[in-house]
């Protein structure tokens, strides 16, 4: 436990933000997964609406330095080859 008080009120805060940082990945990972959901079981329709919510959230993550924005583009283009193919 530490001991200075400015140590403590840090402490405090990096609970805070890696709760708020975890709500985001985990819907982050919610939408993409209901993404693939979508493509595997052939719904083109819904799964391209669903894809621009997946950008945007990935984008999201990547702004707020939650994932690497090279990996943000990675998975972005991944998820569209997936679209396409189906």
């Amino acid at each position: 436990m530490p001991q200075r008080k400015t140590s403590i009120k840090s402490m405090k805060l990096d609970r805070v933000r890696r709760l708020h940082n975890r709500v985001i990945k985990t819907d982050l990972k919610k939408t993409i997964k209901k993404y693939t959901e979508l493509v595997s079981a052939k719904k083109i329709d819904e799964a391209k609406q669903q894809l621009k919510e997946v950008m945007s959230k990935l984008d999201r993550a990547a702004k707020k330095h939650l994932i690497h924005k090279n990996n943000a583009s990675h998975q972005k283009s991944r998820y569209s080859l997936l679209l396409k193919k189906a």
